[in-house]
This record gives C-alpha cells, sequence and structure tokens, in this order.
C-alpha cells in the first residue's frame, strides 16, 4: 500500500489528477447509463467489423470448395478448360481479358509451371508467350528440351491487375484447377519457376535460393505425389542476367532426371 500511495503522490506533484479509460466517459449521466453506452458501442464496433471480416472469409472458402467440386468432375482438360472458362468464383476473372489455360502436350514428361499471366499473356490468351517465354523457349532449346514437347501453365489463368501479386485468396481458389491440370497429364517431372509458383503448388514460404537443387515433391488431392524441381523465373532473369548460370544448371538437373 505504501508503495501505492508513493505513486498516487507522485502524480499529484506531476500534475497528473485524473485517470483515463479505454473508452470516453460522459461525467453528465449516470454510471448504469455509461455501462449502456459502453455496451452499445462494443455492439456496434462488432457489427461493423467482425460480420464483413467473417462474409470475405466465407465467400473464400465457398469459393475454393466450390473449384474443388468442380474440378474433380473434368476427366479431360477440354473438359476443366471449360470448367475455368466458366468459373466466376475469382475476381480476377472480370479484370482479365482472357482465361489464360495451359497449352502443350497432354502426355507431356515435363509440366512447367509460372505464376500468372502476364500483359501479352492476357491478351493473346496463352501462358508465355512475351519475353519471359521467347527466353523459356531459348533456355529449353539449350538443353535439347522441345517446349511442343512440354505442357506449360500459371498457377493462376487470369492476369492480376498490374501485374501485382495475388492474394493468398486468389491462389487459394484457383489451386485445385492446376493441381488437376497435373492429375490428368500425370508428368514425370514439374518444373516450378519463381517462388511465388513454388510456394504455392508446394504450400510452404521457402525462398527460390532454398529450394533449388533440391528433388521437392508435390502432394495431389488424390494421392499420388509428383516430383519437383524449383528455379527463378525467366521474368527474373531478363532483370538478373547474372543468375542465369544456376538456371542452366537447373535445367541440366532436369535433362538428367528425364534421361535416367
Amino acid at each position: 500500500m505504501e508503495n501505492k500511495t508513493e505513486i498516487l503522490d507522485w502524480y499529484l506533484l506531476a500534475g497528473i489528477d485524473e485517470i483515463a479509460d479505454d473508452a470516453p466517459v460522459n461525467l453528465l449521466i449516470s454510471k448504469d447509463a455509461q455501462k449502456n453506452t459502453d455496451k452499445t458501442i462494443t455492439e456496434n464496433n462488432e457489427a461493423n467489423t467482425r460480420p464483413a471480416t467473417t462474409l470475405l472469409a466465407q465467400e473464400n472458402s465457398a469459393a475454393c470448395i466450390n473449384a474443388k467440386e468442380k474440378c474433380s468432375q473434368a476427366n479431360s482438360l477440354s473438359e476443366l478448360r471449360s470448367i475455368v472458362e466458366n468459373f466466376e468464383g475469382c475476381s480476377l476473372k472480370f479484370s482479365a481479358n482472357s482465361t489464360v489455360f495451359g497449352v502443350g502436350n497432354e502426355r507431356a514428361k515435363v509440366m512447367l509451371i509460372g505464376e500468372a499471366p502476364g500483359a501479352d499473356e492476357d491478351r493473346i490468351g496463352k501462358p508465355f508467350v512475351g519475353r519471359s517465354g521467347q527466353l523459356l523457349d531459348k533456355m529449353l532449346k539449350a538443353v535439347g528440351i522441345s517446349r511442343e514437347d512440354c505442357y506449360v501453365t500459371n498457377v493462376l489463368p487470369w492476369r492480376p491487375p498490374g501485374n501485382r501479386t495475388p492474394t493468398d485468396g486468389e491462389v487459394a481458389v484457383c489451386l485445385p484447377f492446376l493441381k488437376r491440370q497435373v492429375e490428368l497429364i500425370e508428368p514425370q517431372m514439374v518444373f516450378l519457376m519463381g517462388a511465388s509458383a513454388a510456394n504455392a503448388v508446394l504450400g510452404n514460404a521457402d525462398s527460390i535460393s532454398s529450394m533449388r537443387g533440391k528433388m521437392l515433391e508435390i502432394v495431389l488431392d488424390n494421392g499420388k505425389t509428383i516430383k519437383a524441381l524449383a528455379s527463378f523465373h525467366p521474368a527474373y532473369l531478363l532483370r538478373s542476367s547474372s543468375q542465369k548460370a544456376k538456371s542452366w544448371s537447373d535445367l541440366l538437373r532436369l535433362k538428367h532426371f528425364l534421361a535416367g
């Protein structure tokens, strides 16, 4: 008690003669009326914030479930393409010009996966047709792999506005479409281009540097597993040419795996 008294005396000497609470207090009304006011404020705050957040989460969860259910109905890539083109559970579709579905050999041994379509891809409607795609073609050719023998796609079939980073919710909704493509193609190897694509498919938050050079594994919804390698995205290599030697090493590892 003596310590508390000393502290109060110190406050008074310092000129502090009032205390502040978490909520404003109206001294002109009774304590009971103040309690009712505080309760009303709390209820209004909860009504204005919690339902909105909950509704957004519920909508995203429902879209994910809907995407998985629709994907399970697709027995071919053409059926899956139609499902994706008619899907309206992702807001990205309404700002994009095209639905950019995967293209290539439907029995490919190698499946190449990027993050999302860019401006050129959104305009033309095919993945990796811009500068990144041109570099990818040269990279594959350099190690004796023909793009025509591969299947190329992205995690997202729609371009995020301004090429911004997609949200976790957008990735979650679109991921079932990608994994169903992997299930239908059953490649020997998936080549993940860029940290964003690798994180989405592998379900981790690791850096691309920590994932490179390792044999990774993708677990599909049907219980099967697919081998995977991670490397830099061609768009990154266009900005950081010093990393091309590391990508060359990754491609040689891919070629070695296919040869074995």
